[in-house]
């Protein structure tokens, strides 16, 4: 089966890119949204849902969906990077646009 899926082929790259998108893609729709938890969390929701859109593919692979030769763990592999990639530099992207204010000092409060 190795010989069949081999770690370093076109397909590895496209379950990669295809994660990390949709992690980037869900987690700008849930800082976005009304609600505050989903906001606080956008990052961890989007990569749920970016690992859940990938083992529905793989699980869409298996049942002959599409033409593949069926779920491959080297897929599920790829796709997991794809969504830790994209996690980390999201982490890093906010980590590094916050104020001194956001980084953990305690903010003014005005009582008028």
């Amino acid at each position: 089966m190795d010989e069949n899926d081999p770690w370093l082929a076109p397909d590895k790259l496209y379950h990669l890119l295809f994660c990390f998108s949709l992690t980037l893609l869900f987690s700008a729709l849930a800082a976005r949204t009304p609600y505050p938890y989903l906001r606080r969390h956008s990052i961890r929701v989007g990569s749920v849902f970016s690992l859940l859109a990938g083992a529905a593919k793989e699980f869409a692979d298996e049942l002959g969906f599409f033409r593949s030769a069926g779920a491959s763990a080297k897929d599920a592999v790829a796709n997991f990077l794809g969504v830790l990639i994209a996690s980390l530099l999201l982490y890093l992207v906010n980590y590094l646009g916050r104020s001194d204010n956001e980084a953990g000092r305690i903010k003014e409060v005005s009582l008028v």
